[in-house]
């Protein structure tokens, strides 16, 4: 499911070389399912032609506020009230400095200002994606309009720090679009854990036997790396602690990478006093091979003697502290499943296991899960990954009130 659907957006563009990135952006907006208007300023038509930007957005541009000037019009003549009244974002991309001055002061000299100056503010937000060079983003007078703009009521994104078109380094420089569409997308979020600590493991973990073979499972690591992204965007502060997978980190999370289930459990232990929330989704395996080759192991007749002992279990060394965060267990079990998992939830003494069948969960895209606690089961019923991830947020949230 888009991530964005029915959600209509106004994307305007002030004048800035970082305008070249809206194109990929309005794109990536429409895959999500939004609706976008574009309304440039005659700054951003000295970058991108209003021509390329319908083309993109399957929509005529507004460059004017006056009827007549840009070829699009509305039916009152009245751009700057109509643009915006069922509008859920005016996104400004790249929002330069002059215009952020102008919001700051409440200037409305061009459509673009005074479409923001005339918006519904309790139903139309302001976002703001800054692009300038780093001198122009630090000086005293920017960072002033800046705290005026937010405490306002608008919402910055970025800007980001490092290489400048102008050859110089540092902040100033606007979000990539895969990092604005993010950042975009979680806006729309509810903050159901704003502020929060959250604690996360994710993926398999591997348990060498020589330098080059080791024992590991089929875990993908995605249904972690989604409740990650999902606290993040309900306003949590989230560290990730991750076994060997190749999943990119989610925009704003904190993430620790390990290899063993004993590396996995020092990281946990190290961390876990400043969470509220501990969700363990790590397949983690039990047991490491105590005799590990320091040397690649070569081919014989006979199979290697391994030697095993049992790996510290995570989650149930968490949920015995004395002040132990909201613990939330996984249980991915191949027949059985409810059972199985109310006596891993009884065992652990944790209030909450997320129960799935291995073999329908383990590398797909999407699950049906099961919510076992002592008071009975719900059933999140089959869907992607990510909308999973989102509800089980919900109901870990609702379950901390």
């Amino acid at each position: 499911m888009p991530d964005l659907i029915d959600k209509r957006l106004v994307i305007g563009m002030t004048g800035g070389i970082a305008a070249y990135k809206v194109c990929e952006l309005v794109r990536r907006l429409l895959d999500e399912g939004a609706e976008i208007q574009v309304v440039m300023t005659q700054g951003a038509l000295q970058f991108v032609t209003a021509t390329t930007m319908q083309a993109l957005s399957g929509k005529p541009v507004f460059t004017d506020q006056w009827p007549g000037g840009d070829g699009a019009h509305v039916d009152n003549a009245m751009p700057h009230i109509d643009i915006s009244r069922d509008a859920a974002a005016i996104v400004v991309a790249p929002c330069s400095a002059h215009f952020i001055a102008k919001l700051a002061h409440g200037l409305a000299d061009d459509l673009l200002s005074t479409l923001a100056l005339a918006r519904r503010r309790e139903s139309t937000a302001l976002l703001l994606a800054p692009a300038m060079n780093v001198e122009m983003w630090t000086n005293p007078a920017m960072q002033r309009n800046v705290e005026r703009v937010k405490a306002d009521g608008a919402t910055l994104l970025g800007p980001a720090v490092g290489d400048q078109a102008c050859g110089e380094t540092g902040a100033g420089r606007m979000l990539e679009p895969n990092e604005l569409l993010d950042d975009i997308i979680a806006f729309f979020q509810p903050k159901a854990l704003r502020d929060r600590r959250v604690l996360i493991t994710a993926g398999p973990t591997f348990e060498p036997i020589d330098p080059v073979r080791g024992i590991t499972n089929l875990s993908s690591g995605k249904m972690g790396f989604a409740l990650a992204r999902a606290a993040r965007e309900a306003g949590a502060r989230v560290t990730l602690v991750a076994g060997p997978t190749q999943l990119a980190t989610p925009r704003g999370v904190r993430r620790i990478d390990v290899q063993s289930a004993q590396q996995m459990h020092d990281e946990v232990m190290a961390y876990v006093d400043h969470a509220e929330v501990f969700i363990a989704v790590a397949a983690v395996a039990d047991w490491r091979v105590t005799n590990a080759s320091k040397s690649k192991l070569k081919k014989s007749a006979s199979a290697p003697a391994l030697s095993f002992a049992p790996n510290a279990d995570i989650l149930a060394a968490v949920g015995a502290l004395p002040n132990a965060p909201y613990c939330v267990g996984f249980a991915a079990e191949s027949d059985s499943v409810i059972e199985h998992a109310q006596a891993k939830r009884a065992a652990k003494k944790i209030p909450l296991i997320v129960a799935n069948r291995a073999q329908d969960a383990l590398g797909a895209d999407d699950s049906e899960l099961h919510l076992v606690e002592a008071a009975g089961v719900s059933l999140l019923s089959r869907a992607d990954k990510q909308s999973q991830a989102r509800k089980l947020i919900a109901a870990i949230a609702e379950r901390l009130k």
